[in-house]
């Protein structure tokens, strides 16, 4: 089953982050990617820009950013082919490990399209 991990964190501290602090965190974060991966159960995942770069369409309306009255912000997500909620949530609590600071939700996804390969 598909289940998405949406990634939350304070927008302002991961901002405050170092190139080299980032790349740390990158580096342990990778460790449970490539994990994933090699179990057949990693899919596309995405570190988004910051929500200062972000619009918002609500009812024909284009706004600057989500401005949602939250704490965290979501800046990524993955896709996650596994068995269950119990192995989504196993991948999530492995992410957290090396990224305290984050919040994970785990959501099922009851429809997908693949799309087309993105380049970048």
């Amino acid at each position: 089953m598909l289940y998405a991990l949406l990634a939350y964190h304070v927008e302002t501290e991961v901002a405050s982050w170092s190139q080299e602090e980032d790349a740390a965190l990158m580096v342990e974060l990778n460790k449970v990617h490539d994990r994933l991966t090699a179990e057949g159960r990693m899919g596309p995942a995405a570190r988004l820009d910051y929500t200062g770069q972000a619009l918002t369409l609500r009812g024909g309306v284009v706004t600057d950013g989500p401005f949602a009255e939250t704490k965290e912000q979501l800046l990524g997500l993955y896709l996650l082919d596994v068995a269950d909620r119990d192995a989504a949530l196993a991948a999530a609590r492995d992410l957290q490990k090396v990224n305290p600071g984050a919040v994970y939700e785990i959501r099922p996804i009851i429809f997908h399209l693949t799309g087309a390969p993105v380049l970048g």
